[in-house]
């Protein structure tokens, strides 16, 4: 999955995650918000740690 990013500058403040009940609240910048299970947080987390790893090898500007 390729994202269509023109035109949008990319975050640089990191989310602020809490649990409580059983649920994992995701709380971002402008607003943005999420409530997942505790599965879909990790594998979310996860899914970040991936792409982060990858796109540190990679310029801002690098499309393929």
């Amino acid at each position: 999955m390729t994202p269509d990013t023109a035109g949008q500058q990319p975050e640089t403040k990191p989310g602020v995650a809490t649990a409580e009940g059983g649920l994992v609240f995701l709380d971002g910048p402008d607003g943005v918000a999420a409530t997942m299970t505790a599965d879909a947080a990790a594998r979310t987390g996860q899914n970040l740690i991936d792409a982060a790893a990858i796109a540190a090898t990679q310029s801002a500007s690098d499309e393929d």
